[in-house]
């Protein structure tokens, strides 16, 4: 017998309907520059089966020794609030902001896209390039390395016009992101 999905079934996101209320949050980390501190914040997530969309890292306070892990999560508030709350207990943490509740943040992106062509295709592919304000960062006879900053939308954009432009290869640095205004994390 096959048991059919209902409304009531349960999502690995928290109670509640399948495709109830995902959300997708930016969260700021600041934690102790410390080794380690990484891979517990990232075995939080794996061990609870979170899935963490970005992830980035880096020193921001060389004198206090203080890194920032932006992450992007997705869930129902419920799981947000759970996230929040177990990073928040984690003893290298200093502070959890969740930059989606807090208002107006700044997110950005770099990705660089390398893409082959020659022809009409290399000369589409510098046009669409122009067009997204992405900069040639390497340039053979046959390729092209791109480099593109801005909102993942648009780096996915286009990622995706590049795919028919003899896209090869695509590396991301996931998102970085502050709120915005005079008040730090």
């Amino acid at each position: 017998m096959v048991k059919k999905k209902t409304e009531s079934s349960k999502s690995v996101y928290g109670s509640g309907p399948v495709h109830a209320n995902i959300e997708k949050h930016t969260l700021s980390v600041l934690v102790d520059n410390e080794s380690g501190v990484l891979a517990r914040v990232v075995g939080l997530f794996s061990g609870r089966g979170y899935n963490i969309e970005s992830l980035t890292v880096a020193e921001t306070d060389h004198a206090n020794n203080l890194s920032r892990i932006t992450i992007i999560a997705s869930g129902t508030p419920l799981v947000i609030e759970q996230i929040k709350n177990q990073l928040d207990r984690l003893v290298p943490v200093h502070r959890v902001t969740d930059l989606t509740l807090e208002g107006e943040h700044v997110e950005r992106e770099l990705a660089l896209i390398k893409a082959t062509g020659i022809g009409e295709k290399r000369i589409e592919a510098l046009r669409t390039a122009d067009i997204f304000r992405a900069r040639v960062v390497d340039s053979t006879h046959e390729s092209f390395v791109f480099e593109v900053t801005g909102s993942s939308e648009k780096l996915n954009a286009f990622i995706d016009l590049m795919r028919g432009l003899g896209m090869i290869d695509v590396s991301r640095t996931g998102v970085a992101a502050m709120s915005r205004g005079a008040k730090a994390i």
